[in-house]
């Protein structure tokens, strides 16, 4: 195939794209993959998850209970506030139950969740080694499988003609295949783009100027701008993404995971000026974790400050840099760069408004404010046991939700038509399911389902073709 021409050219090396390129192979579809980073820096995102949010009727193995269909769409409709294609997102839903054994046969393995990990051994498989073993293991099948991958390989450029793709370009070298799945991720680190979404705040400030990215640095949304230019339909908006509150000593890419800070629902958050700004216990920390990052790029100087004091140590996974610690709450607003009289005013206001129930971070407990604004409405207490610790946060972005439109079978539309041999999946149609919001593992699970079926159906239109092309000689 070196000389000729693929039947499927797969651009991107993540998740969705390795899930593309196997099921192609699978239906008997030769297959180019063009990764844009090094080999060292295969995989992209995918290479900093952890698990896969999977419906089961019953206990399976490393999942426990059940997780139906149902329970995860009200999950999916929680967190985005209704901004979803309900159809597509139980498409996705009722496909996560199938995904397992197809990972397990490309060498993925699972692993019981690890403590500090919340409710999520009912909903989500982890992987044994975590994303970075599972995109090894896909690559590892692919390749015995014959798919031809060639890193350091960006894509600058498509050509397409009435909504059929004819060639991509790499550099000045055109490669021309009979079909083609996009699965290159969205644009999080492109930084002008990303300003000029998010555009300029009432402070005069550009908050994209002060946005780490969780993840690669090869995303930079090349070809879904060139394709919305086209007249690709899309979905979402350029400002929606997964956000994360990151430390903010985190690294300006590829912090991911251990640069979390899972502490926020058990204390309390404030901005520069020590206010605080959103309830920290509205739900679970898996579906709420994710807006977080939004909540402070809205935030003067897109900054935070997660508090918490000493009962709590423990219940929650350590971030990789330790926090400011002191033994007085007026110690550690000086260290923090807060004003310790607004601070200490914030925190004996949150304190008297605390009403301490039965503490239990392992459900919806009782523990609430009353009173106060914003209202903390679970796991509220008292922040008044030394020493007290605090974590400088910034918004961390995973990836952005502007997208373009699909359906069922992962082609990309032009004025709703569907295009006969370009085909999209993960974070590039991400948006059609996650309109807003987060829950976790639902990327790996939307980018799973949408990659095996660009595959297959861009293995069965190339083969299609191919069948045509040999009777007419």
């Amino acid at each position: 195939m070196k000389n000729s021409q693929p039947d499927v050219l797969v651009i991107g090396g993540g998740n969705a794209a390795l899930c593309a390129a196997l099921m192609a192979r699978e239906v008997g579809a030769s297959v180019l993959i063009l990764e844009a980073a090094p080999k060292e820096w295969r995989g992209g995102n995918s290479a900093h998850t952890r698990n896969i949010r999977a419906m089961h009727d019953q206990p399976e193995d490393v999942m426990l209970e059940s997780y139906s269909e149902e329970e995860y769409w009200q999950d999916v409709l929680k967190v985005t506030s209704g901004k979803t294609d309900e159809q597509l997102a139980r498409f996705v839903i009722r496909s996560t139950s199938q995904c397992r054994k197809w990972m397990t046969r490309y060498g993925v393995h699972f692993q019981p969740p690890l403590s500090g990990t919340l409710n999520l051994s009912r909903t989500n498989a982890f992987f044994m080694g975590g994303g970075k073993a599972l995109v090894n293991a896909y690559y590892r099948s692919a390749e015995k499988l014959g798919v031809l991958i060639r890193y350091n390989s960006p894509v600058d450029a498509l050509e397409v003609k009435d909504g059929k793709f004819l060639a991509a370009y790499v550099g000045d070298e055109r490669i021309e295949a009979k079909t083609c799945v996009l699965a290159a991720g969205g644009f999080e680190s492109n930084r002008e783009w990303l300003k000029e979404a998010w555009g300029v705040n009432e402070h005069g400030e550009s908050p994209a100027d002060n946005f780490l990215i969780r993840g690669t640095q090869y995303n930079k949304g090349v070809l879904l701008k060139q394709l919305i230019d086209l007249g690709a339909d899309s979905v979402s908006d350029p400002t929606q993404a997964h956000m994360v509150a990151v430390d903010a000593r985190a690294p300006l890419y590829d912090g991911g995971i251990c640069t979390r800070i899972d502490a926020v629902s058990f204390g309390i958050v404030v901005n520069k000026h020590a206010q605080r700004f959103s309830d920290e216990g509205e739900d679970f920390w898996p579906k709420r974790y994710a807006f977080w990052g939004r909540l402070v790029a809205q935030q003067p100087g897109q900054i935070g400050y997660s508090i918490i004091d000493s009962k709590v140590l423990g219940r929650f996974m350590p971030p990789v840099f330790p926090g400011e610690k002191a033994n007085a709450l007026e110690e550690l607003a000086q260290k923090l760069g807060l004003d310790p009289g607004a601070l200490v005013q914030t925190i004996s206001a949150y304190n008297a408004a605390c009403r301490v129930g039965t503490f239990d971070h392992t459900i919806m407990d009782d523990c609430h404010t009353e009173g106060l604004e914003p209202p903390k409405t679970h796991w509220a207490l008292p922040i008044d046991k030394g020493p007290f610790y605090g974590y400088a946060v910034r918004p961390g972005i995973t990836f952005t939700y502007l997208g373009l439109k699909t359906d069922q079978t992962a082609a990309v539309r032009f004025q709703d038509q569907p295009s006969e041999n370009l085909f999209v999946a993960g974070e590039m149609m991400a948006g059609n399911v996650l309109g807003k919001g987060y829950a976790a593992g639902i990327g790996m699970a939307i980018g799973t389902v949408f990659g095996r079926i660009a595959g297959s159906e861009a293995a069965k239109v190339a083969l299609h073709q191919k069948g045509h092309s040999h009777a007419a000689t």
